[in-house]
Protein backbone atom coordinates (compact mmCIF):
# COMPACT_ATOMS: atom_id res chain seq x y z
CA UNK A 1 0.00 0.00 0.00
CA UNK A 2 1.85 3.58 -0.56
CA UNK A 3 1.76 6.06 1.00
CA UNK A 4 -0.73 9.41 0.31
CA UNK A 5 -0.20 12.43 -1.10
CA UNK A 6 -1.38 15.88 -1.71
CA UNK A 7 -3.50 16.02 -4.23
CA UNK A 8 -4.36 12.05 -4.71
CA UNK A 9 -7.80 10.85 -4.96
CA UNK A 10 -8.55 8.25 -2.73
CA UNK A 11 -11.11 5.56 -4.47
CA UNK A 12 -11.76 7.66 -7.46
CA UNK A 13 -13.88 10.22 -5.05
CA UNK A 14 -11.87 11.78 -2.24
CA UNK A 15 -9.10 14.32 -3.28
CA UNK A 16 -6.21 14.86 -0.45
CA UNK A 17 -5.54 18.41 -0.03
CA UNK A 18 -3.45 18.69 3.34
CA UNK A 19 -3.14 17.17 6.63
CA UNK A 20 -4.62 18.61 9.33
CA UNK A 21 -3.04 16.25 11.76
CA UNK A 22 -0.82 13.23 12.33
CA UNK A 23 -0.99 10.45 14.90
CA UNK A 24 0.27 7.08 15.78
CA UNK A 25 -2.45 5.10 13.54
CA UNK A 26 -1.96 7.53 10.57
CA UNK A 27 -2.87 10.99 8.74
CA UNK A 28 -5.98 13.30 9.00
CA UNK A 29 -6.50 15.15 5.94
CA UNK A 30 -8.69 17.76 4.88
CA UNK A 31 -10.51 17.04 1.24
CA UNK A 32 -12.84 17.03 -0.94
CA UNK A 33 -15.64 14.36 -2.07
CA UNK A 34 -15.17 15.80 -5.85
CA UNK A 35 -18.62 13.57 -6.32
CA UNK A 36 -20.72 15.71 -3.88
CA UNK A 37 -18.87 18.45 -3.87
CA UNK A 38 -18.28 18.61 -0.19
CA UNK A 39 -15.80 19.16 2.32
CA UNK A 40 -14.21 16.26 4.22
CA UNK A 41 -11.70 14.69 6.77
CA UNK A 42 -9.93 11.67 5.37
CA UNK A 43 -8.26 9.40 8.01
CA UNK A 44 -5.87 7.46 6.78
CA UNK A 45 -3.52 4.24 8.19
CA UNK A 46 0.17 5.00 8.53
CA UNK A 47 2.41 4.02 5.56
CA UNK A 48 5.34 2.57 8.06
CA UNK A 49 2.76 0.15 10.35
CA UNK A 50 1.77 -1.33 6.99
CA UNK A 51 5.51 -2.41 5.73
CA UNK A 52 5.64 -4.97 9.03
CA UNK A 53 3.22 -7.94 7.93
CA UNK A 54 2.39 -8.52 12.05
CA UNK A 55 1.71 -4.96 12.43
CA UNK A 56 -0.36 -4.53 8.83
CA UNK A 57 -2.72 -7.24 10.65
CA UNK A 58 -2.67 -5.49 13.62
CA UNK A 59 -3.53 -1.82 12.23
CA UNK A 60 -5.90 -2.89 9.59
CA UNK A 61 -8.02 -5.06 12.20
CA UNK A 62 -7.97 -2.06 14.41
CA UNK A 63 -8.84 0.53 11.68
CA UNK A 64 -11.74 -1.80 10.35
CA UNK A 65 -13.57 -2.08 13.63
CA UNK A 66 -12.96 1.74 14.17
CA UNK A 67 -14.80 2.35 11.03
CA UNK A 68 -17.66 -0.02 12.11
CA UNK A 69 -17.84 1.05 15.25
CA UNK A 70 -17.96 5.37 14.54
CA UNK A 71 -20.08 4.31 11.73
CA UNK A 72 -22.78 3.30 13.98
CA UNK A 73 -22.71 6.79 15.99
CA UNK A 74 -25.80 8.68 14.83
CA UNK A 75 -25.81 11.98 16.82
CA UNK A 76 -25.74 15.63 16.65
CA UNK A 77 -22.41 16.31 19.27
CA UNK A 78 -20.13 13.35 17.33
CA UNK A 79 -18.69 13.76 14.05
CA UNK A 80 -20.45 11.67 11.21
CA UNK A 81 -18.31 8.70 9.15
CA UNK A 82 -19.42 8.92 5.78
CA UNK A 83 -17.49 6.05 4.31
CA UNK A 84 -14.32 3.36 4.72
CA UNK A 85 -12.67 0.94 2.67
CA UNK A 86 -9.81 -1.43 4.42
CA UNK A 87 -8.27 -3.18 1.37
CA UNK A 88 -4.96 -4.01 -0.05
CA UNK A 89 -5.05 -1.04 -2.26
CA UNK A 90 -6.31 1.22 0.20
CA UNK A 91 -7.27 1.95 4.12
CA UNK A 92 -8.90 5.45 5.04
CA UNK A 93 -11.98 6.32 6.98
CA UNK A 94 -13.97 9.19 5.20
CA UNK A 95 -15.39 11.82 7.92
CA UNK A 96 -17.41 15.15 8.21
CA UNK A 97 -15.16 17.91 8.01
CA UNK A 98 -16.17 20.25 10.96
CA UNK A 99 -16.28 24.07 10.63
CA UNK A 100 -14.64 25.53 13.68
CA UNK A 101 -12.01 25.38 16.51
CA UNK A 102 -10.96 22.87 18.81
CA UNK A 103 -11.32 23.47 22.31
CA UNK A 104 -8.13 24.60 23.56
CA UNK A 105 -8.18 27.21 21.06
CA UNK A 106 -11.61 28.16 23.05
CA UNK A 107 -9.95 28.13 26.49
CA UNK A 108 -6.76 29.53 24.86
CA UNK A 109 -8.76 32.75 23.75
CA UNK A 110 -11.00 33.08 26.75
CA UNK A 111 -10.43 35.48 29.63
CA UNK A 112 -7.66 34.44 32.15
CA UNK A 113 -7.53 31.47 30.06
CA UNK A 114 -11.61 30.53 31.91
CA UNK A 115 -14.52 29.98 30.17
CA UNK A 116 -17.61 31.38 32.80
CA UNK A 117 -19.36 28.30 34.81
CA UNK A 118 -22.84 28.78 32.38
CA UNK A 119 -19.90 28.41 29.43
CA UNK A 120 -18.31 25.22 30.99
CA UNK A 121 -21.43 23.38 31.70
CA UNK A 122 -22.81 23.76 28.51
CA UNK A 123 -19.82 22.36 26.75
CA UNK A 124 -19.69 19.37 29.52
CA UNK A 125 -23.20 19.17 28.75
CA UNK A 126 -22.86 18.54 25.18
CA UNK A 127 -20.14 15.83 25.73
CA UNK A 128 -22.04 14.02 27.62
CA UNK A 129 -24.55 13.97 25.35
CA UNK A 130 -22.53 12.77 22.66
CA UNK A 131 -20.92 10.46 25.28
CA UNK A 132 -24.35 8.95 26.36
CA UNK A 133 -25.17 7.91 22.31
CA UNK A 134 -21.55 6.74 22.57
CA UNK A 135 -22.25 4.49 25.51
CA UNK A 136 -25.44 3.22 24.40
CA UNK A 137 -23.62 1.84 21.72
CA UNK A 138 -21.36 -0.03 23.85
CA UNK A 139 -18.40 2.39 22.91
CA UNK A 140 -15.75 4.17 24.83
CA UNK A 141 -13.93 7.02 23.83
CA UNK A 142 -10.89 6.81 25.91
CA UNK A 143 -8.78 9.70 24.67
CA UNK A 144 -11.06 13.13 24.94
CA UNK A 145 -8.40 15.98 25.42
CA UNK A 146 -9.00 19.46 24.20
CA UNK A 147 -7.79 18.74 21.06
CA UNK A 148 -10.47 15.99 20.49
CA UNK A 149 -13.56 18.60 20.70
CA UNK A 150 -14.51 21.05 18.31
CA UNK A 151 -16.57 23.98 18.79
CA UNK A 152 -18.70 25.13 15.79
CA UNK A 153 -19.30 29.04 15.19
CA UNK A 154 -23.13 28.05 16.76
CA UNK A 155 -21.40 26.68 19.82
CA UNK A 156 -22.63 23.18 18.89
CA UNK A 157 -19.66 21.07 20.06
CA UNK A 158 -18.49 18.09 17.87
CA UNK A 159 -16.72 14.92 19.65
CA UNK A 160 -13.57 13.90 17.20
CA UNK A 161 -12.21 10.93 16.38
CA UNK A 162 -13.26 7.92 17.99
CA UNK A 163 -9.99 6.02 16.55
CA UNK A 164 -9.31 4.64 20.29
CA UNK A 165 -12.92 3.01 20.93
CA UNK A 166 -13.28 -0.21 22.83
CA UNK A 167 -16.25 -2.11 21.79
CA UNK A 168 -17.84 -2.92 25.12
CA UNK A 169 -19.48 -6.27 24.12
CA UNK A 170 -16.56 -7.47 22.57
CA UNK A 171 -14.82 -10.12 24.13
CA UNK A 172 -11.87 -10.11 21.91
CA UNK A 173 -8.20 -9.36 22.72
CA UNK A 174 -7.46 -5.21 22.95
CA UNK A 175 -5.64 -4.41 19.94
CA UNK A 176 -2.99 -2.33 20.69
CA UNK A 177 -0.24 -1.18 18.15
CA UNK A 178 3.78 -0.59 18.91
CA UNK A 179 4.92 2.48 20.32
CA UNK A 180 1.19 4.06 20.49
CA UNK A 181 0.19 6.29 23.56
CA UNK A 182 -3.96 5.24 24.64
CA UNK A 183 -5.50 8.24 25.61
CA UNK A 184 -4.02 11.46 26.43
CA UNK A 185 -2.13 11.45 29.96
CA UNK A 186 -3.51 14.91 31.22
CA UNK A 187 -7.32 13.47 30.95
CA UNK A 188 -7.08 10.22 31.24
CA UNK A 189 -8.41 8.01 33.75
CA UNK A 190 -6.64 5.95 36.77
CA UNK A 191 -7.82 2.52 35.25
CA UNK A 192 -6.68 3.55 31.72
CA UNK A 193 -3.44 4.38 33.07
CA UNK A 194 -2.98 1.25 35.26
CA UNK A 195 -4.39 -0.90 32.97
CA UNK A 196 -5.74 -3.18 35.56
CA UNK A 197 -9.71 -3.67 35.06
CA UNK A 198 -11.61 -3.06 31.13
CA UNK A 199 -12.74 0.22 30.60
CA UNK A 200 -16.34 1.53 30.24
CA UNK A 201 -18.10 4.93 30.18
CA UNK A 202 -17.06 6.10 33.20
CA UNK A 203 -13.32 6.07 32.13
CA UNK A 204 -14.59 8.99 29.82
CA UNK A 205 -16.76 10.41 32.83
CA UNK A 206 -13.04 10.84 34.59
CA UNK A 207 -12.07 12.64 31.44
CA UNK A 208 -15.12 14.98 31.56
CA UNK A 209 -14.13 15.84 35.19
CA UNK A 210 -10.24 16.82 33.77
CA UNK A 211 -11.80 18.78 31.13
CA UNK A 212 -14.62 20.41 33.29
CA UNK A 213 -11.64 21.26 35.72
CA UNK A 214 -9.26 22.99 33.24
CA UNK A 215 -12.48 24.83 31.62
CA UNK A 216 -13.03 26.40 34.91
CA UNK A 217 -9.60 27.14 35.78
CA UNK A 218 -7.55 26.96 33.08
CA UNK A 219 -5.77 23.97 33.42
CA UNK A 220 -6.34 20.45 33.88
CA UNK A 221 -6.56 19.28 37.57
CA UNK A 222 -3.14 17.75 37.82
CA UNK A 223 -0.02 18.61 36.97
CA UNK A 224 3.95 17.53 36.66
CA UNK A 225 7.12 17.69 35.36
CA UNK A 226 6.98 14.36 33.57
CA UNK A 227 4.65 11.85 32.61
CA UNK A 228 5.67 9.44 35.27
CA UNK A 229 4.48 11.55 37.94
CA UNK A 230 1.39 13.03 36.18
CA UNK A 231 -0.03 9.66 35.98
CA UNK A 232 0.86 9.05 39.89
CA UNK A 233 -0.96 11.98 40.59
CA UNK A 234 -3.93 10.75 38.61
CA UNK A 235 -3.61 7.24 40.45
CA UNK A 236 -3.27 8.73 44.79
CA UNK A 237 -3.36 13.15 44.46
CA UNK A 238 -7.10 14.09 45.20
CA UNK A 239 -7.87 16.86 43.21
CA UNK A 240 -7.64 20.74 43.82
CA UNK A 241 -10.59 22.96 44.43
CA UNK A 242 -12.74 24.71 42.37
CA UNK A 243 -14.09 28.46 42.53
CA UNK A 244 -17.56 26.87 41.72
CA UNK A 245 -21.07 26.62 43.51
CA UNK A 246 -20.76 23.76 46.04
CA UNK A 247 -23.01 21.14 44.05
CA UNK A 248 -20.79 21.69 40.88
CA UNK A 249 -17.48 21.40 42.87
CA UNK A 250 -18.99 18.16 44.65
CA UNK A 251 -19.69 17.15 41.04
CA UNK A 252 -16.55 17.27 39.90
CA UNK A 253 -15.18 15.72 42.65
CA UNK A 254 -17.19 12.66 41.87
CA UNK A 255 -16.22 12.59 38.38
CA UNK A 256 -12.38 12.56 39.53
CA UNK A 257 -12.90 9.72 41.46
CA UNK A 258 -10.09 7.43 41.57
CA UNK A 259 -12.75 4.44 41.22
CA UNK A 260 -14.78 4.15 38.68
CA UNK A 261 -17.83 2.63 41.00
CA UNK A 262 -17.40 5.78 42.67
CA UNK A 263 -18.16 7.95 39.82
CA UNK A 264 -21.33 8.68 38.68
CA UNK A 265 -23.58 5.85 36.68
CA UNK A 266 -23.78 7.57 33.26
CA UNK A 267 -23.28 10.87 31.39
CA UNK A 268 -27.38 11.10 30.99
CA UNK A 269 -26.73 11.15 35.39
CA UNK A 270 -24.29 13.29 34.68
CA UNK A 271 -25.82 15.59 32.02
CA UNK A 272 -28.59 15.72 34.70
CA UNK A 273 -26.30 17.29 37.31
CA UNK A 274 -24.86 20.04 35.39
CA UNK A 275 -28.41 21.19 33.90
CA UNK A 276 -28.79 23.76 36.77
CA UNK A 277 -25.89 25.53 35.22
CA UNK A 278 -26.44 25.87 31.74
CA UNK A 279 -27.02 29.07 29.98
CA UNK A 280 -30.64 30.25 30.38
CA UNK A 281 -32.53 29.55 26.98
CA UNK A 282 -32.74 32.39 24.58
CA UNK A 283 -35.96 31.47 22.33
CA UNK A 284 -35.39 34.77 20.20
CA UNK A 285 -32.28 33.28 18.30
CA UNK A 286 -33.94 30.52 16.56
CA UNK A 287 -36.26 33.51 14.68
CA UNK A 288 -33.92 36.48 14.90
CA UNK A 289 -31.27 37.74 12.34
CA UNK A 290 -28.06 37.23 14.07
CA UNK A 291 -24.39 38.85 13.12
CA UNK A 292 -21.53 35.92 12.76
CA UNK A 293 -21.18 34.10 15.98
CA UNK A 294 -17.99 33.85 18.27
CA UNK A 295 -17.00 30.05 18.38
CA UNK A 296 -16.04 30.78 21.85
CA UNK A 297 -19.78 31.04 22.81
CA UNK A 298 -20.98 27.82 23.87
CA UNK A 299 -24.35 26.28 22.23
CA UNK A 300 -27.34 27.82 24.53
CA UNK A 301 -29.46 24.88 23.76
CA UNK A 302 -27.29 21.84 24.54
CA UNK A 303 -28.40 18.38 23.13
CA UNK A 304 -30.01 16.01 25.67
CA UNK A 305 -28.22 13.26 26.45
CA UNK A 306 -29.31 9.34 25.39
CA UNK A 307 -30.89 8.23 28.48
CA UNK A 308 -29.48 4.24 29.24
CA UNK A 309 -31.70 1.27 28.17
CA UNK A 310 -34.06 -0.50 31.39
CA UNK A 311 -32.96 -3.90 31.64
CA UNK A 312 -34.54 -6.33 28.66
CA UNK A 313 -35.52 -2.98 26.70
CA UNK A 314 -35.19 -2.88 23.10
CA UNK A 315 -31.95 -0.97 21.89
CA UNK A 316 -33.42 1.34 19.52
CA UNK A 317 -33.84 4.62 21.14
CA UNK A 318 -37.37 7.08 20.39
Amino acid sequence: MEQFAAGEVVRGRYRLDRVLGRGAMGHVWQGVDVFLERPVAVKTVAADLLAVPDLRRTALARFEREAKAAARLDHANITTVYDAAVTEDVCCLVMQLVDGTTLDNVVDGADDGRLTVPAAVSVAAQLCSGLSAAHDAGLVHRDLKPQNVMVRASGLVKILDFGLVKVLSDAAPQLTVIGEALGNVAYASPELLSGDRPLDGRSDLYAVGCLLHHLLTGRPPFDARNPAELVTRHLTAAPPRLDAPPALQDLTDALLAKRPEDRPAGAAEVYAALAPYLPAPEPALATRRMPPEDPRRPFLLPQAPVMPRQAGAPRSVP
